[in-house]
């Protein structure tokens, strides 16, 4: 057999080009969808044509390892992340090679288990802030808890990892939902449409391109202005500035400042919102977790604020989120480009390829999660037996882009969603139809209206 008929035999099976233009008004319409069907189809290997591109779409646990852990070199940022360049600029989430390991050894530090442990005491402030909030709204009107949970993670994020009061930023919502969208209008153009065409999309994003910088410049001001300005501060910003001072260019060291902040504050606070709106959505509709969690937060807290050492008291909980992540998981789909040619699998990848990993598909595998779609947090329990491989779950990636900001999402779920269920019951709206919306994050499409009750 020649080289050429061997690399065609070990291509993955796949879609029929000619069905590209279906595809991909499937793929705008329900990108989940769309997954979980050529998966099911296919196989664990799949090539999708998409117009210009084809797409190599790999679901098992031994592609995620290999692509994540075992030759993450060769997979750089793909499609996706690389048109949300355009957005994003070059900050910690679509940076490469020399330019990421710099950026990494300047913000690492921030995300110390030691540091992260310190603040445990702001983070369940802020939890049992929210619960107070939410409580005020027992007998009134539905709550939007997507919004609520975007408010309450951008209050954490500015108290833990920038020491600023972010609730003077007034828009930082709004301008983060335009950055959202015409992140992924970039992915599903594949770039060909400039950001100057003057569509509505394009437009708000400008103003919030705009608005982002502007508060990254009042933050960088206020803590230059402060006594002692950045010195022996170990924040974000602090660090930034100190970091960004060795540019020779002010206008580079600008646009590092802007890239890195607006990455963090955009990834630093959507994925924690989107897994808690999401719990409270999945705990509606299975009152028997509920019912276990408010026992644990109540055997557990009693009436006092937690501490950081209530996280390994309050195993349920976390078991909890952990489902919530296998089910949701806010990075939902984990894109590279093949920089050479490799093998995944035993299935040929040509340089230049656009490959996928979609979390959300591969941890519902049939083959690793019985009866996948339930919702059942004891398979996260220590005594439950299995037999599953560790790259069947990965909510936070892997390898060396392995989430940085794990653990302090994690007590943060932890403590608001103890503190809610200590005292509080939400119900979702009665008729209102729940839908997944795979934006940079897996989000709940519109929000999430629900009424609140006493516990």
């Amino acid at each position: 057999m020649t080289a050429v008929a061997d690399r065609r035999r070990l291509r993955p099976p796949g879609p029929s080009p000619w069905t590209a233009p279906t595809l991909l008004g499937r793929m705008a319409r329900n990108r989940l969808d769309v997954m979980r069907d050529v998966a099911a189809r296919y196989g664990d290997a799949v090539r999708l044509p998409l117009g210009p591109k084809t797409l190599y779409f790999f679901n098992h646990p031994d592609h995620a390892k290999y692509l994540l852990a075992e030759n993450p070199g060769n997979y750089h940022k793909g499609i996706g992340l690389v048109h949300a360049r355009r957005t994003l600029g070059d900050g910690l989430l679509t940076s490469e090679g020399e330019l990421w390991t710099k950026q990494r050894k300047v913000i690492q530090p921030v995300f110390q288990a030691r540091r992260i442990a310190r603040q445990a005491d702001a983070i369940a402030e802020e939890a049992v802030g929210m619960a107070t909030r939410l409580r005020r709204a027992v007998g009134a009107g539905p709550v939007d808890i997507r919004h609520e949970m975007t408010e309450l993670t951008l209050g954490v994020l500015g108290r833990t990892l920038l020491d600023a009061d972010l609730g003077e930023f007034g828009g930082l919502g709004t301008a983060f939902e335009a950055v959202q969208d015409q992140a992924i209008f970039e992915m599903m153009s594949l770039g060909a449409v400039p950001t100057w065409v003057p569509l509505p999309r394009q437009l708000r994003f400008r103003r919030a391109r705009t608005e982002l910088q502007q508060i990254v410049d009042r933050l960088v001001a206020q803590r230059r202005a402060e006594p002692g300005g950045a010195e022996g501060r170990d924040d974000v910003v602090s660090r930034l500035i100190e970091s960004t001072g060795r540019e020779s260019d002010p206008r580079v060291a600008r646009q590092r400042m802007r890239d890195e902040l607006v990455t963090l504050l955009l990834a630093g606070h959507e994925t924690t919102a989107s897994t808690l709106t999401w719990t409270f959505y999945l705990l509606d509709r299975h009152h028997e977790v509920w019912e276990r969690l408010h026992a644990e937060a109540v055997k557990v807290l009693g009436d006092r604020t937690p501490v950081y050492e209530d996280l390994h008291r309050l195993r349920y909980t976390a078991m909890v989120i952990d489902e919530v992540m296998r089910l949701y998981p806010p990075v939902w789909l984990l894109p590279r480009i093949a920089q050479g040619e490799d093998q995944v699998g035993g299935w040929h990848v040509p340089a230049g390829a656009d490959v996928v990993l979609c979390p959300y598909t591969l941890h519902r595998h049939p083959e690793f999660w019985p009866d996948p779609d339930r919702f059942d947090p004891m398979r996260f329990h220590p005594d439950t037996p299995v037999d599953r491989p560790r790259y069947a779950y990965i909510p936070f990636g892997a390898g060396p882009r392995f989430c940085v900001g794990n653990n302090l999402g994690l007590m943060e779920a932890v403590f608001v969603l103890a503190c809610v269920s200590r005292e509080l019951r939400l119900s979702l709206r009665p008729g209102y139809r729940v839908v997944p919306e795979p934006m940079l994050t897996l989000r709940v499409r519109g929000g999430l209206p629900m009424q609140v009750y006493e516990a």
